[in-house]
């Protein structure tokens, strides 16, 4: 059996959240290129091209009401759910506002809720599926500055064990990955001497690709991974060592 027949995902439609851009797009790329169909849920969907093999839906992730009216457009086959979307409002805890707070938790973590509530029931009818949130390395470790993106991955990583009890019995698992430095198109506008420190402090001495973070997500989303629930997976270079 090839790579290909291992990680079939045709017949299947995956929602990946904030696939516009970044590690989400890569993700989107993949299970697309292993045969699923797949729907993109973004603030906007000013990035997809005419001829994107992704479906996209324009819509707030905070907003329960339109993610709700987005995933009842979905086909009978969405069983596989990418809660990628994230944003970041960096602040040491004495300057960061209560705007700053906020804005993160509605979309990092209230969004993959809302998304979650929305498809697991389609995916408990059908008594299969694949639920895989972003968390991050910060969320397992924390990070000066990042109190509101710090818990919004920590309550990933919890929401995930929660699911991961609820849902296993019933053919639909719930896992997290957790990537460390990425060279995405924001990480990249860090000034060079703050790149170099990030590239040192992981063992192999660079920054991860996107695609590599993808890779995992292929993994969980097919069946060889069925025997994998509740776990948070880093993909970080050995960066928490």
């Amino acid at each position: 059996m090839n790579i290909s027949q291992r990680f079939d995902l045709s017949g299947k439609a995956a929602v990946v959240t904030g696939g516009s851009q970044g590690i989400g797009f890569a993700i989107a790329e993949l299970l697309s290129a292993f045969g699923a169909e797949v729907h993109i849920f973004d603030i906007s969907s000013a990035g997809a091209a005419a001829d994107s093999p992704f479906i996209y839906h324009a819509l707030d992730l905070s907003d329960s009401s339109a993610v709700n009216e987005a995933v009842s457009t979905l086909p009978d086959n969405a069983t596989l759910l990418v809660n990628n979307a994230g944003i970041t409002r960096d602040a040491s805890m004495k300057k960061m506002t209560s705007a700053q707070w906020q804005s993160v938790i509605d979309v990092n973590l209230t969004g993959v809720w809302n998304c979650t509530k929305a498809v697991a029931p389609y995916m408990l009818e059908r008594a299969y599926g694949r639920i895989i949130s972003a968390a991050s390395v910060v969320g397992l470790y924390g990070n000066f500055g990042q109190a509101n993106y710090v818990a919004t991955k920590a309550g990933v990583i919890g929401l995930t064990k929660v699911w991961a009890r609820e849902f296993g019995r019933k053919g639909v698992t719930a896992n997290a990955i957790a990537p460390g430095f990425i060279a995405t198109d924001m990480m990249l506008t860090i000034p060079e001497k703050v790149l170099k420190m990030m590239e040192e402090k992981a063992p192999v001495g660079r920054l991860g690709l996107p695609e590599e973070v993808a890779n995992a997500y292929l993994f969980l989303a097919s069946d060889e991974a069925a025997f994998i629930n509740g776990a948070t997976i880093s993909v970080d270079g050995g960066l928490t060592l």
